[in-house]
C-alpha cells in the first residue's frame, strides 16, 4: 500500500478521534487527560497525512483524493453526530430492558401496584455513606421506584455521622445499614425503618406505611390443624420438620394478624375476624362448632378450607361445604405428566376464569400441590344466591387415586380428567340484618401442605395463597404477584471501574469499528 494510501486511512482516524473528544468530554469520561490524549494523537494523525499527501494539496479542488477526503470528513461528522443524537435521545427516554434471567433489576407487579396505590408521597431516607459497599445497589433500587412512581416516591441518602439529628429522631443505631421511610409532615409524620434492603422488604415497609388497619386472620385449632408455633413433622418423611414461620412472617408483613381460635362448644367467631382459616384439619369437626362457622358464613363471613390429603372434615362440615357448592373427593389427585417427579406431586398451570388466578396466569406461573384432594363444585342443593367457579385445575392427565401406592394409574371407576384443586363460592348477604359484609367468600384449597416452610419458597405456592387470603379478605390490590426470591447475580462495582466500562463501551469500541470501517472503505477506494 502506497504511503499516501496509509496517510489518508491515518488521516481518518485522526478526524475520529478529534471530533469524538468533545463527545469525551461531555458524556462519556469527563477525563481531561483522557481528552488531551485524544486530541494530540488526533493532531499527529491528520498531520501524518498532511505529510504523506502533500504533494496533491495544490490541485485539492480537482484531485480524486480530495474529494474522498472531504466525503470522509463528512461521514465522520454525520456518524458522530448520530451517535450523539441517539445517546441523548435514549438519556431523555430513559428506555431500560431487564435481561437478567431472574429479572433482578424489573419491579414486581406488587411493587408496582403499591407505589401507584400510596395515599401520601413516600420518601425514603438511606442512612448510608456514599462509600459504603451498599450504597450504589441501594441507589439503584430506590431510583427503580422513584422511576415508576416520582410524584410517589423519593428518596436521598444522609450520612448519620453528619446528621445526629435524625439519627435521634429515628433511634438508629451505629454501625447498621438502616432505611426510614416517612409519610407525611411534621407532627403529622409516620415513619417505619428497614434493616434488610431488598424489593420484598422495601415494598412490605411501604405497604405497613400504608395500611390503615390490620386484617386478623384467625386459625381454628383442636383438629390436628397446623400449628402456627413451633416446628412441623413433615408429612411422609420421617425425622425431617418444618413450620409454618414463613407464612406467618409473610401475613405479618402484609398486614394480617394471625390468631389461633377453638370452635370447642360452639364458640362464636369473633367480630373482629377478617378471616377464618382451616389449615390441615385430620380430625372431623363436631356439630355446635359447624353451627358457628354456619352463622358466620350466613352473615357474610370468610372461609378458606385447606384440606388435608388423609384427614377428612366430617360429614357436619361436608354438608356446609356443599351448601356452599363444594366437596372433596375421596383419593388423593395424580398426574402421569404434569407432576415434579412423582404423579402426587401435581404442577398446575391450569387455571380457571377466577380474579385470584389472574395474575399467576399472566405470569405464567407453576402451582406445585404435594398431596392435593380435588374438587367436585356442586350444582344442586346450595344454599340461596351461591355461585361456584373453579381456581386451579390439574390438566387433562389428571385422576383421583383411590388406594394410593408406589404405583400409582388410573382405574376404572376412579374420576379422570382436568379435576379442580381450587375452588371459590360467594353468597350474597347483603339482607342479613346482623351481617358482617355484604358477601360470603369460601375458598377451598385441596392441600394444605402449601403452607409449609418446604413448599414456601415455591413462587406459584406463596402467590396462590396470599391471593386466596387477599380474595377473600376483599383487598383487590393485594391480588398480585409478589417480589420472587432471587438468587444474587450482580457484581459490586467501584465508582472508577464503573467510569472504565462507560468509557471503553460507549467510546472506544465504537471509535474503533468506525476507524475499521473507514479503514476498510479508504482502501477500497483508493485501489
Amino acid at each position: 500500500m502506497k504511503a499516501a494510501n496509509i496517510g489518508k486511512i491515518l488521516g481518518g482516524f485522526g478526524l475520529l478521534l478529534l471530533f469524538s473528544s468533545p463527545f469525551t468530554l461531555f458524556f462519556t469520561s469527563g477525563s481531561i487527560p483522557i481528552v488531551a490524549t485524544k486530541v494530540v494523537a488526533g493532531l499527529v494523525l491528520v498531520g501524518l497525512y498532511f505529510a504523506t499527501n502533500f504533494k496533491q494539496f495544490g490541485q485539492f479542488a480537482s484531485r480524486r483524493s480530495s474529494f474522498f477526503f472531504a466525503s470522509t470528513t463528512l461521514i465522520v461528522l454525520v456518524t458522530l453526530g448520530a451517535l450523539v443524537t441517539l445517546n441523548y435521545i435514549a438519556h431523555k427516554k430513559n428506555k431500560r430492558w431487564d435481561l437478567t434471567e431472574q429479572k433482578v433489576f424489573t419491579l414486581s407487579p406488587q411493587t408496582v401496584s403499591t407505589l401507584h396505590g400510596l395515599t401520601e408521597p413516600v420518601r425514603a431516607i438511606g442512612f448510608i455513606p456514599t462509600d459504603h459497599p451498599a450504597h450504589e445497589a441501594l441507589q439503584s433500587t430506590f431510583e427503580r421506584y422513584h422511576i415508576e412512581a416520582p410524584d410517589k416516591f423519593d428518596y436521598s441518602f444522609k450520612d448519620p455521622r453528619r446528621h445526629p439529628d435524625l439519627a435521634k429522631k429515628y433511634e438508629l443505631r451505629e454501625g447498621q445499614t438502616t432505611v426510614v421511610l416517612t409519610r407525611g409532615e411534621g407532627a403529622n409524620e409516620a415513619h417505619t425503618k428497614l434493616h434488610v434492603i431488598s424489593e420484598q422488604e422495601l415494598t412490605n415497609a411501604l405497604l405497613k406505611l400504608n395500611k390503615v388497619s390490620d386484617q386478623t386472620v384467625y386459625f381454628v385449632i383442636g383438629h390436628g390443624e397446623w400449628s402456627l408455633e413451633g416446628q412441623i413433622a413433615m408429612p411422609g418423611q420421617r425425622g425431617r420438620v418444618t413450620s409454618l414461620l414463613e407464612m406467618k412472617q409473610q401475613l405479618r408483613q402484609e398486614g394480617y394478624v394471625a390468631r389461633e381460635l377453638n370452635l370447642a362448644g360452639g364458640t362464636t367467631v369473633p367480630r373482629d375476624a377478617a378471616l377464618v382459616v382451616i389449615a390441615g384439619s385430620k380430625a372431623p369437626f363436631s356439630p355446635p362448632e359447624v353451627e358457628s362457622l354456619r352463622r358466620y358464613l350466613a352473615a357474610g363471613g370468610r372461609l378458606v378450607y385447606f384440606a388435608e390429603a388423609y384427614g377428612e372434615p366430617g360429614d357436619e362440615l361436608a354438608r356446609l361445604l356443599a351448601e356452599y357448592g363444594l366437596a372433596l373427593d375421596k383419593g388423593v389427585v395424580a398426574d402421569a405428566q404434569f407432576n415434579g417427579g412423582s404423579p402426587y406431586v401435581v404442577l398446575s398451570l391450569f387455571f380457571g376464569n377466577h380474579e385470584i388466578a389472574w395474575p399467576l396466569r399472566q405470569r405464567q406461573l407453576n402451582v406445585e400441590f404435594p398431596t392435593s384432594r380435588s374438587i367436585t363444585v356442586l350444582t344442586e342443593g346450595l344454599a340461596a344466591g351461591v355461585k361456584v367457579e373453579p381456581v386451579v385445575l390439574t390438566s387433562p392427565f389428571g385422576w383421583v387415586e383411590t388406594t394410593p401406592d408406589d404405583k400409582p394409574a388410573p382405574t376404572e371407576g376412579e374420576k379422570k380428567g382436568q379435576l379442580p384443586l381450587v375452588a371459590a363460592s360467594t353468597r350474597n348477604t347483603s339482607g342479613e340484618q346482623t351481617r358482617r359484609f355484604d358477601e360470603a367468600r369460601i375458598v377451598v384449597v385441596g392441600d394444605s401442605e402449601l403452607l409449609l416452610d418446604s413448599n414456601w419458597g415455591h413462587e406459584g405456592n406463596r402467590n396462590l395463597v396470599m391471593n386466596t387470603l387477599a380474595w377473600a379478605t376483599s383487598q383487590q390490590d393485594k391480588v398480585t404477584i409478589r417480589p420472587p426470591d432471587r438468587a444474587a447475580s450482580t457484581l459490586q462495582l467501584d465508582a472508577d471501574m464503573l467510569n472504565r466500562i462507560r468509557f471503553v463501551s460507549t467510546d472506544v469500541l465504537p471509535l474503533t469499528l468506525l476507524g475499521v470501517g473507514l479503514a476498510i472503505w479508504l482502501s477500497r477506494r483508493n485501489k
